[in-house]
């Protein structure tokens, strides 16, 4: 439970009036918030995260920016309209806040509204801050997707970070033409694949109707892997498969492929890795954008080393086999930029169950210290409740990884039964100690 809340407007102090035209990968996601929320275990100061965010904003003013619609789309204005801050009393324990933190209700974050947000109506950015009742803090995040990926995310709380505690503030990419810009970096041809679809008028009617039931067709659950886990998974799979494999190899083909087996799902389906395409374009970290691109893989029945040694060759081969780009660009040159309202991107296919997992796993969310304290834990929110999508982060203190994913409902309750934590925990020594947060956390599978 939430109590009375006390607001006001942050500002950098400083309009730049820059304009930032989107380019066709922002666009794709001008519908969609992304909300976050950090647990600390000290009260944090509200009015020295205050001051560092208008510090950071000077240094990366789109977020308290907004968004109009320009001659040729959506553009970002920096003018400093300011992001609301939100402080709040929660009556709720760090373990009780964080076993309700994917519930759409739990009031740890205030969502951005996305439709009002495109129209300019609205924020790009909010925060809110809720002391809890055993002395803790929630910093609850929700910013536009327009601004960009969880990479350009991470950059502004790299710099609200370091204007806190009076460090060197992050490098920042602000590109006036993001299409431009890209055009400058991407090679002359990629993969061919296109990154999305233009769905016939009987699909696009029935992916409206899932976007509009999802909150109540759907739940999240909420799985916590320890590492000894993890490494159990790569001493097999990678023996299997002789290839040396990533947490994140491992760790996407054993959810997916449990998952598949929970639902006795017996067909071939597609799992989609969005991967951040800066390291592959010699793009610096700081660049903001939606700089993302995807691997797309048809996964085997019940076959979860292969499917690992199968990501990890895709993620590897990633610039040449799966860069699609300059494809949809060059599509949507073909087609008329006006259709762009009407492509749908190819993780949105609930219909074929098609398994959208992003891993946000070294982005340097444990990194994020606040008057010398960092996060005892992190969480993706329940800003829309879309099923077969799911995020990877670190556990607890950074420690272990935490899965989120968001499943029909009745496949929900399976993961979280008897059933389906001991497929899911397959790897795990019976004996082993868990982090006392996992352990208070009831909910957590």
């Amino acid at each position: 439970m939430i109590n009375a809340a006390q607001s006001r407007t942050i500002h950098a102090g400083h309009a730049s009036g820059e304009v930032v035209r989107c380019g066709v990968s922002d666009a794709m996601l001008a519908e969609l918030p992304v909300s976050v929320v950090f647990f600390y275990d000290q009260e944090l100061d509200p009015d020295r995260l205050a001051a560092g965010l208008a510090e950071a904003l000077r240094q990366v003013p789109l977020f308290g920016g907004r968004l109009r619609s320009g001659p040729e789309g959506l553009e970002i204005v920096c003018s400093d309209a300011g992001v609301p801050l939100v402080t709040a009393d929660a009556a709720e324990t760090l373990p009780e806040a964080m076993s309700r933190m994917t519930l759409g209700s739990s009031g740890y974050v205030d969502h951005v509204e996305a439709n009002r947000a495109q129209s300019g109506e609205a924020p790009l950015f909010t925060v809110k801050v809720s002391r809890l009742a055993d002395g803790g803090t929630a910093l609850g995040c929700s910013w536009h997707h327009v601004i960009g990926d969880v990479q350009s995310f991470m950059t502004l709380m790299q710099a609200w970070s370091a204007a806190v505690e009076g460090a060197e503030l992050p490098e920042v990419g602000i590109a006036a033409d993001r299409e431009a810009f890209l055009d400058a970096v991407l090679p002359a041809e990629d993969s061919g694949r296109l990154g999305f679809r233009i769905p016939e008028p009987a699909e696009a009617e029935l992916l409206a109707h899932e976007f509009r039931t999802a909150p109540r067709a759907n739940r999240t659950v909420q799985v916590y892997f320890t590492d000894a886990e993890v490494a159990a998974m790569k001493r097999e799979f990678g023996e299997a498969t002789g290839q040396r494999l990533s947490s994140n190899d491992v760790l996407a083909a054993h959810v997916v492929t449990t998952v598949r087996e929970l639902d006795e799902d017996t067909e071939a389906r597609d799992l989609l890795l969005p991967v951040n395409v800066r390291r592959y374009l010699g793009i610096p970290a700081g660049q903001l954008g939606n700089l993302l691109g995807e691997v797309l893989l048809r996964c085997p029945v019940g076959e979860p080393a292969k499917l690992a040694g199968e990501i990890r060759s895709a993620v590897d081969g990633f610039a040449t086999g799966h860069l699609s780009l300059r494809t949809n660009r060059d599509f949507l040159a073909s087609v008329g930029r006006e259709r762009l309202s009407e492509c749908v991107p190819l993780g949105f296919d609930p219909a074929n169950k098609t398994f959208t997992l992003s891993s946000w796993s070294r982005a340097g969310v444990y990194q994020v210290a606040f008057e010398g304290h960092r996060p005892l834990a992190f969480s993706p929110g329940a800003s829309v409740q879309l099923p077969w999508v799911a995020w990877m982060v670190e556990g607890f203190s950074g420690a272990g990884h935490l899965l989120t994913v968001v499943l029909p409902t009745r496949l929900s309750a399976r993961l979280r039964g008897e059933e389906g934590r001991a497929a899911l925990h397959r790897y795990r020594d019976p004996d082993e100690r868990l982090p006392e947060l996992a352990v208070q956390m009831k909910k957590l599978a």
